[in-house]
């Protein structure tokens, strides 16, 4: 789902795809890569490029294979034979597939039909009803809506509004925009546009005024800023990855120049731009550490500055006020610490040796001439197992987004009175979001909060009052019917992993209701808890909702993290048995009544309990899973497989890694038991899961299914059904709402 600063912050485990948090709202991908070599800040002299070296951090550039002397190379024959051979077996594995699916999908029609109703309906009631963000320039707002966007006055009542661009009419009827960045004059808008078929986007940029006209179209763009009102930088996207950025120009002589390139294969890069717009920052991230380079817009032309050079384990992301660097990082020391308001904003304590610790990020500031981390000075610090997730800054106050045992809490920070505000949200909140305001001196910071089950409700907050105010949407049903209890199950290790469920107030005798149970458990994400029709919807028929927020996910912050990736990755296993075992314990539901649902990374884990305990579920729901982590991870031609080894592990070098693998992942571990049903939506253009690995791991699980079904011969012995729908269309990230809805 969206995104950058925010994805940054999901316990500070750098997933691949950083993107601004200014995006607009999206779901996003987030899968990440790892193997140093040297990155280069290109300078520009009137003759030829000058190069500085600096420390490693790459997107994984071209392969070229070399072979020592007397090495035999295969044939040109047998390569081809081995690559026929295995796109002959992945097509008539596909075709089988279809066909079994366009055998078995009419049995589902009428259901289909009743749930397509029912979700139209929920979708005109709540989502329909909600205001797309806002961007506001002075007198002007810019707001997007059904492929358009729109230019108002601010003050404008009577709700005229100027269209300024129309996917459909520019001949883009397929694709839906994601950004939307104006330059500081209001005369030039990069829009950047994408289709449900492909990763890539294309980013256009319009030249404003009384008849707006596509000044140029540049392909395959993931992230842009404006630097200057006519100088714009964007990252190029290639196999997944971001590894140079350019600046272009439009005014005069219009010219695009290469202004970074990143080298090392473990990083990503994007572009951000500071809330008060005086630095343009070019983000170099792993899932592990980060450097940052500074673009002066007052000179958009000079190199940039390195702030920190990059550190193994050291993370960081820059905001600027009055000279000053704001850094939030995870640079100190990792003892656990209490937050004391002072003169001088935070004196930190030492807690008691026993309390376990978790590595929380802290805000830190220092000069912008000397931004080296030995003169960064500590502004703010979280409390003991507070998670900050997000963070934005404005002329004379902060606003930090903090989650602590799963309750969302806002923090004001004055740098005038220099005081801390503390203000506990709403207890049903388990997501925010944060709408893009580009006037830093503006006094209202407004932001959405949702649940599954819960559409986004529009909240503000006022500087000059110091309050919240909730604000009112006319027509929107309140969701007074649901029901949220926290729990804690006890994991093999006695860790204590937190489980979220809803249910219907009204429901009675819990334990014979369905229960859906959702897991992902990586990367350091957490679990997507923003608002879904269908969440809602099966409230409303009476299904209780879990959701397990597992180690290998970023709950509770890097330690999280850490404790469920590579060697640590059967921990995260094991605290989905115990999560699912403990509802059941409690009376939410039973195994005969118990589905698991899991997409991408979360496949792993999902798959893996599905061969150890298949006894605990009745049925499993995968949406494009990744369940052959052995296979891909050996894959070094594959995209991303060098940048996953900092998730998974690298067996090829490591033997111990090559054997732990193999004991969790799911398609290695199928085996002739009793499964529970299963259903798997793929796609076909999918670049990140392989749909071959897909069709392979369905194939082997019915077989095992039909062979314990063979042998055994007890009354009431049933044979699960196990479905794969492979869409022609979409792709692992985003999706319109009537894909979506069709899904």
């Amino acid at each position: 789902c969206c995104a950058g600063l925010r994805n940054l912050l999901q316990g500070l485990s750098f997933s691949a795809e950083y993107y601004s948090k200014h995006n607009p709202p999206q779901t996003v991908c987030r899968y990440s890569k790892i193997a140093p070599k040297k990155c280069h800040i290109l300078g520009w002299s009137k003759s030829t490029c000058t190069h500085r070296t600096a420390p490693p951090g790459s997107i994984l550039p071209c392969r070229f294979f070399s072979c020592k002397e007397g090495t035999k190379v295969l044939s040109k024959r047998k390569q081809n034979t081995s690559i026929v051979t295995s796109d002959l077996l992945h097509k008539s594995l596909l075709k089988s597939e279809q066909k079994n699916w366009n055998n078995i999908s009419p049995t589902y029609k009428a259901v289909t039909k009743r749930i397509k109703e029912k979700l139209e309906e929920l979708h005109n009631m709540y989502t329909l009803n909600s205001r797309s963000p806002r961007i506001r320039f002075g007198e002007n707002v810019y707001f997007e809506e059904n492929g358009c966007i729109f230019l108002a006055k601010a003050d404008d009542g009577k709700g005229n509004a100027k269209i300024l661009f129309s996917v459909e009419d520019l001949g883009f009827s397929d694709a839906f925009i994601q950004r939307i960045r104006i330059s500081p004059d209001q005369r030039y808008m990069a829009i950047s546009l994408k289709s449900e078929n492909s990763e890539e986007a294309t980013c256009i940029i319009m030249k404003l005024g009384n008849l707006p006209v596509v000044e140029k179209v540049i392909p395959s763009v993931l992230s842009f800023e404006w630097a200057a009102n006519d100088v714009l930088y964007y990252t190029a996207q290639k196999n997944l990855k971001c590894q140079n950025v350019f600046r272009t120009t439009f005014t005069y002589q219009e010219h695009t120049k290469l202004v970074y390139t990143e080298q090392d294969a473990r990083f990503f890069v994007d572009l951000y731009c500071t809330k008060d717009r005086r630095f343009l920052t070019i983000n170099s991230n792993s899932k592990t550490t980060s450097e940052v380079w500074l673009v002066d817009c007052r000179h958009p032309f000079e190199s940039p500055a390195l702030v920190q050079a990059r550190t193994t384990g050291l993370i960081y992301h820059i905001e600027h006020r009055k000279d000053q660097l704001y850094i939030l990082t995870t640079y100190g020391e990792p003892a656990e610490y209490k937050a004391i308001l002072t003169d001088n904003y935070i004196h930190r304590i030492n807690l008691d040796d026993y309390w376990r610790s978790y590595r929380n990020s802290k805000l830190m500031k220092a000069p912008v001439a000397s931004s080296g981390k030995e003169n960064w000075q500590l502004v703010y610090a979280p409390e003991r197992k507070t998670k900050l997730v997000d963070f934005e800054m404005f002329s004379d106050d902060c606003i930090m987004f903090l989650k602590n045992a799963g309750l969302l809490y806002l923090n004001v920070i004055s740098f005038v009175s220099h005081s801390v505000q503390s203000i506990k949200l709403p207890t049903w909140a388990c997501e925010f979001e944060l709408e893009s305001h580009p006037e830093h001196t503006t006094s209202t910071c407004y932001f959405q909060l949702s649940s599954p089950v819960h559409p986004p409700k529009r909240f503000a907050y006022s500087f000059k009052e110091n309050n919240l105010i909730e604000e009112a949407v006319q027509e929107v049903p309140i969701i007074t019917n649901c029901h949220t209890t926290r729990l804690l199950a006890k994991s093999k290790d006695e860790t204590l992993v937190p489980i979220t469920v809803f249910h219907n107030k009204n429901s009675k005798e819990l334990h014979r209701r369905p229960l859906l149970v959702h897991v992902y458990g990586a990367y350091g994400i957490d679990l997507n808890m923003s608002f879904k029709e269908e969440k809602l919807m099966l409230i409303e028929e009476g299904w209780i909702l879990a959701y397990c927020h597992v180690r290998g996910g970023g709950e509770q912050g890097l330690s999280w993290h850490r404790d469920g990736c590579q060697h640590n990755k059967l921990k995260g296993l094991y605290d989905l048995r115990a999560c699912i075992t403990l509802l059941h314990q409690v009376g939410f539901s039973q195994p005969k009544h118990t589905a698991l649902a899991a997409a991408s990374a979360g496949g792993v884990l999902a798959g893996a309990l599905c061969n150890t305990d298949p006894a605990l579920l009745r049925a499993m729901v995968l949406q494009a899973p990744f369940v052959d982590v052995l296979n891909t991870m050996t894959k070094t031609h594959l995209p991303l497989t060098i940048e996953e080894q900092e998730e998974w592990g690298n067996p090829l070098e490591d033997e111990k890694c090559m054997k732990y693998i193999k004991s969790y992942c799911p398609y290695q571990n199928i085996k002739p038991q009793c499964y529970p049903s299963v259903f798997i939506t793929a796609y076909e253009n999918d670049e990140r899961v392989p749909l071959t690995g897909i069709l392979q791991y369905v194939q082997k699980l019915r077989k095992a299914a039909l062979d314990h079904a063979s042998r055994t011969s007890k009354k009431g012995n049933w044979i699960p059904n196990i479905i794969l729908d492979v869409q022609a269309n979409g792709s692992h990230c985003d999706s319109s709402w009537e894909h979506s809805l069709n899904e």
